[in-house]
C-alpha cells in the first residue's frame, strides 16, 4: 500500500491545527519543500521553551520527541540530559537505574489521562505549529499494554504518524497494534551496521515495509550517509514509502555530527530533489552537532541553510 500526493494532502489537512484555520499558522514551506523541526533539537529546553524557540525560528511543523512530554523527561534546563557530577556509577548501578526509569515511565504511560496529550496539542495549535508526528520509540522492554497506549497517545495528540527508533524484532511485535489502530509507524534508521536487528541499511527498511501496510520509513539522511549509503538514490527509489526526513550533517564511515556544510551528507541535493520532484515528503531539522550558540540559534542556522539550498 502506498500513498499518493492526494492521500498526503488529506493527511495534512486532517492534522491541520486550529490556528491554521484562523490564519495564524506559521508557514515554513520553502519553494514547495515543507521544512520543520524534530523537537529533540531543543532537548536542552522544556516543552514550553522549545515551542517558543520554534516560533522564534519561524518553524511551523514539528515532530514531537516523546521525552519532551513524558514524566521526568526534559526538566527545566534539560537536567535530565546531563550526566551527574562525581563518581561514575558502576555498570550494575546504571542497569538498575535504567530499569527503574523504565518502570517509572511504564506506570506513567499506562495511567496518564489522554486529555494531557490533547492539552499538549493545544499548546502547538495556539502557537501556529502543526504537530506532524509523535516520536515514540518502542523497545524490547515495552509491554503490550504500553505499545497499545502509545497509539492512543498519538491519537490524542492528533497525529496520524508515529516515528520510532527501534529494532526489527520489536517492529514485528508492533505490527498488530499498528493494524488495530490503522496508524502509520515510520522506522527511523541509524548507522549501526554491526547489529542485523538495527535499522541502518536499505534492506532493513525493506524488511519492515514487508511486515505491514502501515509501515513506512523515517529516513535520517545524516545517519544514512554515515553508514555509507546514498540518500539521494534511496529517496528516488523509495519516495513512496518515506513519510519524513531528518536533516543533519555527518561524515561517512560512522563519522561525527558536524555543522551543516562540513560533512558528507547531501543536504542540498536532497532538498533540491524534493523541490524538483515535488515528492510530498517533509524534511525536519535535527540539530545534533556541538554548536557555539543556543539550540534556538543553531536550529535557525540550519533553517537558513535549508532556505539557501532551495533558493
Amino acid at each position: 500500500m502506498t500513498y499518493s500526493r492526494r492521500d498526503f494532502g488529506k493527511l495534512a489537512l486532517a492534522a491541520l491545527p486550529v490556528s491554521a484555520a484562523l490564519g495564524k499558522a506559521i508557514n515554513s514551506k520553502v519553494d514547495g519543500v515543507q521544512l520543520g523541526v524534530q523537537s529533540y533539537s531543543f532537548r536542552d529546553l522544556p516543552l514550553d521553551e522549545a515551542i517558543k524557540a520554534m516560533v522564534a525560528d519561524g518553524l511551523g511543523d514539528c515532530e514531537l520527541f516523546s521525552p519532551h512530554i513524558e514524566a521526568g523527561g526534559i526538566k527545566a534546563g534539560g537536567q535530565a540530559f546531563r550526566r551527574p557530577k562525581g563518581v561514575r556509577p558502576s555498570p550494575e548501578q546504571r542497569k538498575a537505574a535504567a530499569a527503574a526509569r523504565e518502570e517509572e515511565l511504564r506506570k506513567w504511560r499506562l495511567s496518564v489521562p489522554l486529555d494531557y496529550f490533547k492539552d499538549v496539542r493545544k499548546k502547538f495549535n495556539d502557537n501556529g505549529i502543526n504537530l506532524y508526528a509523535y516520536n515514540f520509540s518502542f523497545n524490547e522492554h515495552f509491554t503490550d499494554e504500553e505499545i497499545d497506549r502509545g497509539f492512543l497517545m498519538a491519537k490524542a495528540l492528533g497525529v496520524g504518524i508515529i516515528t520510532a527508533s527501534t529494532t526489527l524484532p520489536v517492529a514485528q511485535r508492533v505490527v498488530p497494534f499498528a493494524e488495530k489502530h490503522k496508524m502509520i509507524v515510520a522506522m527511523h534508521g541509524h548507522s549501526n551496521l554491526t547489529d542485523p536487528n538495527q535499522f541502518a541499511t536499505p534492506e532493513s527498511f525493506a524488511k519492515a515495509l514487508a511486515m505491514s501496510k502501515y509501515y513506512r520509513v523515517n529516513l535520517d539522511i545524516g545517519h544514512f550517509t554515515a553508514a555509507n549509503f546514498d540518500a539521494v538514490d534511496y529517496i528516488k527509489k523509495n519516495h513512496q514509502h518515506i513519510v519524513l526526513l531528518h536533516l543533519k550533517d555527518r561524515k561517512k564511515n560512522e563519522g561525527p555530527n558536524v555543522p551543516w556544510g562540513e560533512g558528507d551528507t547531501p543536504i542540498k541535493q536532497v532538498l533540491m530533489l524534493l523541490k524538483e520532484t515535488k515528492y510530498p515528503i517533509p524534511a525536519f531539522i535535527e540539530y545534533e552537532y556541538k554548536g557555539e550558540g543556543t539550540s534556538q540559534e543553531e536550529v535557525l542556522k540550519c533553517y537558513q541553510y535549508c532556505k539557501k539550498a532551495v533558493a
